[in-house]
């Protein structure tokens, strides 16, 4: 026999009601048992009677850290996460299970070859995965096939490309693992301290950085260390994700250091590289002229073609980390880094802050002004005829094209790609002088001149 339903909440309170006779109580009362009979009507219709046991039914999520002082708990910490990295390690492909795999795709090909490159069918893809061993088997799904998947006449796939996707995902996973062993923290980030041993310790490793002194290391370092924290770390945290480090570029361009062979090109264009971290630390070297380590800001204002504004420079010393007025190594280099990479987001962060003296959030036609003016000043001492500001204003608010017509926000700067342009023309005479004549020297490009010295105009 079916069990009858139990009559709604509202229903009983109702016939509850309605049955009583005349009520003495005062409203209050009335209004107390109301609600008291609501409550327990309403937790019974939702099913509110096992509520306090619910949340045994929820799983641990939050794991104390052992204090500094549970020396055992940490050593116990350490040690198991070390072993979970090793089977982590013995779970990808080692050198000879890659060549082997190479060997069974390359035994399952299915002609015709496009062009130079052998391909495979879906279903030789699956006897592949099928002969490769449990280690392979992530690799071979249709999610993998479908990605790698073009347009193949025959609905194949390249055998180069997917062993590319292999040997690219096995390398991820052993940097992932390689740089958990120095997350001390077992937190999923590195800090600077962190990142540094793992830079110095890789040294060893790269025939690119065979020529440079161990005197020179520590420098080395902090010049690598630097990049990554400057464009990974906007917020100055002093940590990094370790997702963030494999997401990046920066890790690659450090790794290429690998190649005995790198073009002298690649050197110099690579932060990572011993011709580029030796440039840097020699350009900051010879702008301490006084050579006790530290840059004041007479001596930063040599930098470059020596055209940065002292107005500019001022809220360099006002806004970044200083010692007794003077900048060190590791603010120099974050000082590098903006002034040479103006249209990264970093970047372009680091001088807005700079250029937002009241710090608003924005820049207003009087921050414009403000800057602009020693532009102004710097072309009278070198005899040329000052712009107007109106018309440097009126460009650069064409240029950037803020949502609020009168306000540019660092947002309407990066959504523009005009932020390296209008950040130079507000900072640095040489900067300004080359956006006014640009087309001048498009055209002397065109004639086979590369550049025009100021001091000549």
């Amino acid at each position: 026999m079916a069990k009858e339903k139990p009559p709604h909440w509202s229903d009983i309170l109702k016939r509850r009601l309605a049955n009583s006779k005349k009520d003495e109580r005062s409203e209050e009362e009335k209004k107390a048992e109301e609600t008291e009979l609501f409550s327990k009507y309403y937790s019974q219709w939702k099913g509110g009677g096992h509520r306090d046991s619910s949340y045994k039914n929820i799983p641990r999520f939050y794991y104390r850290l052992p204090a500094e002082d549970e020396v055992l708990l940490q050593k116990l910490r350490e040690e198991s996460r070390a072993v979970f990295l090793q089977r982590k390690s013995r779970e990808l492909l080692d050198n000879e299970e890659l060549q082997n795999l190479w060997f069974l795709l390359d035994k399952h090909q299915v002609p015709p070859m496009t062009g130079e490159e052998a391909m495979i069918s879906y279903e030789a893809y699956l006897k592949v995965g099928e002969k490769a061993g449990p280690k392979c088997k992530q690799f071979f799904t249709a999610r993998v096939y479908g990605k790698l998947l073009h347009n193949d006449p025959y609905g194949r796939i390249s055998i180069m490309q997917f062993f590319n996707y292999v040997m690219r995902k096995v390398w991820l996973h052993q940097t992932r693992i390689g740089l958990s062993l120095y997350d001390v923290a077992g937190q999923g980030y590195l800090r600077e301290s962190d990142l540094e041993n793992y830079i110095l310790e890789l040294i060893p490793t790269l025939p690119q950085l065979d020529g440079l002194e161990k005197s020179f290391y520590s420098f080395y370092v902090c010049t690598a260390v630097r990049k990554f924290f400057f464009f990974l770390d906007p917020l100055r945290t002093g940590k990094i994700k370790i997702q963030d480090i494999l997401a990046c570029s920066f890790l690659d361009d450090l790794l290429e250091l690998r190649d005995e062979e790198l073009s002298k090109e690649s050197q110099e264009s690579n932060w990572f590289s011993a011709p580029s971290a030796l440039r840097v630390y020699g350009q900051y070297l010879n702008l301490d002229k006084d050579h006790n380590g530290m840059l004041s800001k007479e001596e930063l204002s040599r930098y470059g073609t020596a055209t940065l504004t002292s107005v500019f420079l001022d809220r360099v010393y006002q806004e970044c980390l200083t010692y007794d007025g003077e900048m060190d190594y590791k603010t120099y280099l974050d000082f590098v880094l903006a002034l040479e990479n103006r249209k990264e987001p970093a970047a372009l962060q680091y001088i807005f802050k700079l250029l937002d003296m009241e710090n608003q959030g924005y820049l207003n036609v009087f921050s414009l002004n403000y800057f602009f003016r020693a532009i102004q000043e710097q072309m009278k001492l070198h005899g040329q005829e000052p712009v107007s500001f109106q018309d440097v204003k009126d460009e650069i608010f064409d240029m950037v094209k803020p949502k609020d017509p009168y306000k540019i926000t660092l947002q309407d700067l990066v959504n523009s790609c005009q932020g390296d342009t209008v950040t130079s023309i507000l900072i640095d005479l040489n900067g300004f002088w080359t956006y006014e004549n640009r087309e001048v020297l498009v055209a002397n490009d065109n004639d086979g001149i590369s550049s025009v010295d100021l001091d000549d105009t």
